[in-house]
């Protein structure tokens, strides 16, 4: 009785806060563009989870049969450092692995970093398993920076292909780049999936401009209301914000060690002049000394 009475407690609460939501206004302070909330709303809405890879993938919504997140955490709990990587793993239909990343940051290793975890997947037999049984994978990353800087793109998809005709070697390994900053540039087919639709939620600044976005689309409408409900979760922020902190802090350190090697390169670099200008007086010296030896010489004759 007492767990009906708590669990009717919590649905009316929620039903609350997603009135609330409806009359949301102004900037919203967490969005999907931070790497906890994106890992936190797809875990809590099954919906958007379904949503966003039937969109990416190109699938009808009879092709996804089941989604299980492979490394779910308890939203609003610390974030020790083996799981500080905030990537979403899934099994879709007990066949495809998918590892699915936000990016916000550009660290210069994406490509390398990409194709590693991309790899780190597929290598996921047994051993003694046939290879037959090794899964599709698919690395997706949402960037929201430029990735290549002579070849911006919105929704790239890259595969293992013979260098000269371009023939697929394996449908199984599939890489996703997803840049965030270049909406402008999606394809006729990106729209038709609605992944520029995605991208413009995940980079929703307000909540008129969130529900706007969402308004049409269910699956889009379970992650507005996950974004909201998570915005007003104590813990889930706490989380956050410490996140946030420690990131400054480690900015802070990079350009304190930064400025320390600056200063540490100047002063070699005053030691190598000074110990050239020594080099040279001390030529010079012996250059005198040889002038001075040669001229007693002379005299003395």
């Amino acid at each position: 009785m007492k767990k009906k009475k708590k669990r009717r407690g919590r649905q009316f609460t929620i039903q609350k806060k997603l009135a609330a939501y409806r009359k949301a206004k102004g900037p919203i302070e967490f969005g999907m563009t931070v790497d906890y909330m994106f890992r936190v709303v797809l875990q809590k809405s099954k919906p958007a989870l379904i949503g966003l890879i039937r969109s990416i993938l190109h699938l009808n919504e009879d092709d996804i049969i089941d989604v299980i997140i492979l490394n779910p955490i308890n939203p609003g709990e610390h974030v020790s450092d083996k799981e500080i990587r905030m990537d979403v793993r899934v099994l879709l239909n007990d066949s495809s692995i998918l590892n699915l990343e936000m990016q916000v940051r550009n660290e210069g290793d994406w490509p390398d970093r990409s194709v590693a975890y991309l790899c780190r997947e597929f290598d996921s037999i047994s051993v003694g398993e046939d290879y037959d049984k090794i899964k599709s994978v698919y690395q997706i990353g949402f960037l929201d920076f430029t990735l290549f800087k002579d070849h911006p793109e919105f929704c790239a998809r890259y595969q293992l292909r013979n260098a000269k005709d371009n023939h697929l070697y394996t449908t199984k390994l599939n890489l996703y780049v997803i840049q965030l900053n270049h909406t402008e540039l999606a394809t006729e087919e990106d729209k038709l999936y609605g992944i520029d639709k995605w991208a413009e939620l995940f980079k929703a600044k307000t909540w008129e401009e969130l529900k706007m976005i969402a308004q049409n689309d269910k699956s889009m409408t379970s992650a507005a209301e996950s974004i909201f409900l998570s915005n007003q979760d104590y813990n889930i922020r706490k989380v956050i914000i410490e996140r946030q902190e420690h990131e400054r802090y480690i900015d802070r350190l990079k350009t304190t060690i930064a400025n320390k090697n600056t200063t540490i390169s100047e002063m070699s670099n005053t030691i190598v002049d000074k110990d050239n200008t020594i080099s040279e007086m001390s030529n010079t010296i012996r250059e005198l000394q040889a002038r001075l030896q040669k001229y007693e010489k002379n005299s003395d004759k």
